[in-house]
């Protein structure tokens, strides 16, 4: 016959107050990089999601969309290599940005099998109105950091990727 359970009493503020999950150590956590930068991306990522709604991007989209913007008639295999995207995802990325009207593919002008990547006027308009976005969520998301401190981040970020 298995053992009777007894009913759990309902939590009071006491015994909430003396729950280990309360005081959890992540000490060791909080003193590696990876952490700390994973942390950091998810915190601005959310952001980034929620106001990037109204525009229906992801970070992705967006990404090539302001890659493009730069550096217009980029082959598919330069976005790949720069955003460190794996091809295939970006098939299916380049045919919806181009159904949505942003982006056309146009023969390379130095290499015959290539294509290049073009935003329209629509794709280069959303791109320049989603990077002044972007900007400015990135100052809401770092704002306990002064202008200095989120240069030096960035610095210091791309120390370690470069």
């Amino acid at each position: 016959m298995p053992p009777r359970l007894r009913p759990t009493k309902p939590r009071t503020a006491r015994a909430h107050a003396a729950d280990p999950a309360d005081h959890v150590d992540v000490s060791f956590l909080r003193s590696q990089v990876g952490y700390n930068a994973r942390r950091a991306a998810l915190h601005i990522i959310g952001i980034f999601m929620e106001r990037m709604q109204a525009y229906q991007l992801k970070v992705v989209e967006f990404s090539v969309l302001s890659l493009l913007l730069h550096n217009p008639g980029l082959t598919s295999r330069h976005v790949c290599a720069t955003l460190n995207i794996m091809p295939p995802n970006l098939v299916g990325l380049v045919a919806a940005l181009e159904k949505r009207g942003l982006l056309e593919r146009r023969p390379h002008p130095s290499d015959g099998r290539a294509m290049g990547l073009h935003l329209t006027e629509a794709g280069q308009a959303l791109a320049a109105e989603t990077e002044q976005a972007v900007a400015q969520l990135e100052i809401d998301a770092t704002a306990r950091l002064s202008a200095s401190e989120r240069k030096t981040l960035i610095q210091l970020l791309q120390k370690v990727y470069d």
